[in-house]
């Protein structure tokens, strides 16, 4: 909580504070409002027809209606998965002696640090009657079928295991919440394990359960890599794939069309937040005590089926599609056999090689650094404004940056194209079809990304040093300088790290923006294994999951600077 005392809600301050504010507002106008006004604009009231006549005309399509019943369906069973997936192994690493906890850690939320579409391009090498992994055991799907993930079922099963480590995350933040001095109290009244979880930790988790499902639930409806990759192909067309699919086919032609659908994408995943907020209205009670985050439970004799029923489930999560991509990647072509005389290494040299593969690598970089950067730099003064001078403005544009990463990206891909489709006013050029239209929906998408862990940094900055600071006579852009920016920087930074990674991998945004000569990395791995370059898109996702897991793994080991919660893999 933050004390009162860190300034007065509202103040204007002096000329360097409302610079600062100006500077801020611009920022989250430009990139967060104005695309997103743009967008409801459009679905409103398009140009040359009635707004609810288009929006009746695109709701009474079958495609349209189909597609809304497959996002509610496949989002709210995904988000069943997600739940039991993500609380279960909360609670098997918060309160049990399980052992290696952090290598459980690591596992769990290797979906999250490796991108939608490479997830289910691995998936759908494992799974695939060529599998170079299950078809020497004799469990790959019949020669000449078709691939088992092409359906519901499989983009359902996809969803929930890629979104649960969001509720992983929300569950074990709750954990320690948890008096443990309540648990004790069950189990000195006689109470097992299973009687204490299901009786006293899991009502006092279902805030947390519940804020975990809405988030998975969203992300399960707006993401596209997967039901990309497996609907197409399977006729199981989602929101975000008919809206690609669209445009893709229609262009700039059917923007209004698409902003409706888009409009509807959002309007749902508000809805999953506003059930959220509805559901955890007046449930929270605020407990004293240690939180029960830790061994609290023995696995006893149970240790060996619990623990081997753990680590299988984690293997099949994580570990054995990306064996079976990087298996894929070493032999020539779909159907030959892995041995020693096959094993090649000529699909990463057609990586290497590959103009387009070259110049993602580059254009990817490029945009995740500036992306990074630019969130780092209005991040440190905006949380500085939010939290040591309680400027209301400041608040006020702290709620709407998170609008950008709470709604699913293809959303405001519309937006930004909506937005910056036409010329610019004064220059009169248009960024459609140019990288920077890509890089001004990665500063508002991931903004949010950036600003939380530099609030969570500088919430812990002892306030006394910028009140002697501010005594000895310093302005607001010299305490922010030499003061502020010090203690925030590690926060900061690991922000940026964050965003870089989001951005890097990034496809459900630039699916739509990119261009010839401006694509990305996500946009290159969609596009081979669409084309029939399995082996080739293998190669290009092995390269990438293993850039991602060295700054992963490089922030880690730089972890004891930062402040803890910052990294989402160590929370």
């Amino acid at each position: 909580m933050i004390s009162p005392a860190w300034g007065r809600s509202g103040t204007l301050g002096d000329g360097g504070e409302r610079l600062l504010l100006a500077a801020i507002a611009l920022y989250v106008v430009v990139f967060c409002v104005l695309p997103l006004a743009r967008l409801f604009t459009e679905a409103l009231v398009p140009t040359g027809d009635s707004g609810l006549h288009l929006i009746g005309q695109v709701l009474d399509s079958r495609s349209a209606q189909r597609a809304l019943w497959h996002t509610v369906e496949a989002g709210l069973a995904a988000t069943a998965i997600s739940v039991v997936l993500g609380t279960a192994m909360a609670l098997l690493v918060g309160l049990t002696d399980v052992r290696w906890p952090a290598l459980i850690v690591f596992l769990l939320l290797l979906p999250t640090l490796v991108p939608a579409q490479i997830t289910a391009v691995s998936w759908l090498e494992l799974l695939s009657p060529n599998s170079l992994l299950l078809g020497p055991l004799g469990y790959a799907p019949p020669p000449g079928s078709g691939n088992p993930l092409h359906s519901r079922e499989g983009i359902v099963a996809l969803l929930g295991i890629e979104h649960a480590t969001m509720v992983f995350l929300a569950v074990r933040a709750g954990l320690r919440g948890v008096p443990r001095d309540l648990i004790e109290a069950a189990r000195a009244a006689g109470a097992g394990p299973p009687r204490i979880i299901w009786t006293v930790v899991l009502p006092l988790l279902r805030p947390s359960i519940i804020a975990g499902a809405a988030l998975a639930f969203v992300a399960a409806i707006g993401n596209f890599g997967i039901p990309a990759l497996l609907g197409i192909p399977g006729r199981y067309l989602m929101l975000t794939t008919l809206i690609y699919q669209r445009l893709n086919g229609f262009g700039p032609s059917v923007l209004g069309e698409v902003a409706t659908l888009s409009m509807v994408l959002a309007l749902l995943a508000g809805a999953g937040l506003l059930v959220q907020g509805l559901m955890t209205r007046g449930r929270r009670v605020e407990i004293e005590g240690t939180g029960a985050d830790g061994a609290l439970f023995g696995l006893g004799r149970a240790r060996w089926w619990i623990e081997g029923t753990a680590w299988l489930t984690l293997l099949v999560m994580g570990v054995l599609p990306l064996v079976a991509l990087l298996a894929s990647s070493l032999v020539a072509a779909i159907g030959v056999p892995l041995s020693l005389g096959t094993v090649t290494l000529e699909n990463y040299a057609f990586a290497f090689g590959h103009g387009a593969t070259r110049r993602a690598f580059v254009n990817s970089t490029l945009l995740a650094l500036a992306a990074a950067l630019g969130t780092v730099a209005i991040s440190v003064p905006f949380a500085y404004l939010v939290l040591n001078r309680r400027n209301l403005v400041a608040r006020l544009l702290n709620g709407v940056a998170d609008a950008p990463f709470a709604l699913p990206g293809i959303v405001l891909s519309i937006a930004a194209i909506l937005t910056f489709l036409p010329p610019l006013p004064l220059v009169g050029v248009s960024l459609y079809n140019t990288i920077w239209i890509i890089l001004i929906a990665y500063l508002g998408r991931f903004l949010a990304f950036g600003l939380r862990p530099t609030l969570a940094g500088l919430a812990q900055m002892d306030r006394t040093l910028e009140d002697a600071a501010r005594v000895a006579g310093a302005g607001t852009l010299r305490r922010l300088w030499t003061v502020v920016l010090p203690h925030a920087a590690p926060a900061a930074m690991a922000g940026g790290i964050l965003v870089f990674m989001g951005a890097f991998n990034e496809l459900t945004v630039s699916a739509l923006l990119w261009s010839a000569g401006n694509e990305t990395l996500g946009v290159v791995v969609f596009n081979l294994y669409d084309e029939g370059n399995a082996n080739g898109a293998a190669a290009v996702a092995v390269l990438t999951v293993a850039a991602t897991l060295a700054i992963a793994l490089l922030t880690t080991l730089a972890s004891r600077r930062l402040p803890r919660g910052v990294l989402p893999w160590q929370a």
